[in-house]
């Protein structure tokens, strides 16, 4: 959920955003791959960037985690700045970013427990919490297989498992369920719900339509790393009365009107 904080001059107090961006970009050369962005994603909710290939979705995400730097303007995630406190933003998020980047000699239950150690989750909770993780995402009879063996799909849900093992408020998820079979896409979406009714943030980039449509409260739409419209997925799907969300996305990556029929 999003921090309370206090106007110094009023006294009142609202919620900020768990995460919130102004004016982002990020520029490679002379190709502009994040143009600059301006969103507030509220807590609590499985929020969508929903793009074709190549949009800027990922980028953003590597931006937002503090993988890499944007070239102007800055964001706050969880009431800290990316540019100025990256260790603060690090610590308040779990990513499951495009590559997993897992070591095949090391089994499941070692990975989380060598990255919960880094994270600084107490001994006297990690194997506990190992465990727990494990069985949710249905790597637990699988524990101690090496990573080297695990297949596509379960390198997956360990790499979403490391990202949940510091119990992290927020996630970010880029293309979770990509080229995944039906049993990890499965396990993958049931915990992405579950995630959102527990109370944590979780932003979530796909260029799949019917899981935007099965996991996404909220949508930006973004191509060529400018944001095209912002909502709820209903208000979308409703920008026309017979237009569904995959119409009034091509439309809009097209840089077209959408008309009400």
């Amino acid at each position: 959920m999003g921090r309370l904080i206090a106007d110094e001059r009023t006294g009142a107090t609202s919620m900020e955003a768990p995460i919130s961006i102004r004016g982002v970009s990020k520029t490679f050369g002379k190709n502009t791959a994040v143009d600059n962005v301006v969103l507030d994603i509220p807590g609590g909710t499985v929020y969508g960037l929903l793009g074709p290939n190549g949009a800027g979705k990922t980028t953003l995400v590597r931006i937002l985690s503090t993988m890499i730097k944007p070239t102007s303007g800055t964001a706050l995630v969880n009431g800290n700045d990316i540019r100025k406190e990256p260790e603060k933003v690090r610590a308040s998020i779990g990513v499951l970013p495009e590559e997993t980047g897992l070591y095949d000699k090391l089994t499941a239950s070692e990975t989380l427990r060598f990255y919960g150690s880094v994270q600084g989750v107490p001994k006297s909770e990690l194997e506990e919490r190992i465990d727990r993780i494990l069985k949710l995402l249905e790597l637990y009879d699988r524990r101690n297989d090496r990573v080297g063996k695990y297949s596509k799909g379960m390198r997956q849900k360990l790499a979403l498992a490391r990202a949940l093992v510091h119990d992290p408020p927020i996630l970010m998820l880029d293309e979770p369920t990509l080229g995944l079979d039906v049993m990890s896409t499965r396990a993958i979406r049931q915990y992405v719900k579950q995630a959102a009714t527990e109370g944590k943030t979780i932003l979530l980039t796909t260029n799949n339509m019917h899981e935007a449509q099965l996991l996404c409260s909220q949508l930006t739409i973004i191509n060529r790393g400018r944001v095209m419209t912002s909502g709820t997925t209903q208000s979308l799907e409703e920008m026309s009365k017979t237009k569904d969300l995959e119409e009034v996305f091509v439309h809009l990556v097209k840089g077209e009107t959408i008309v009400p029929d």
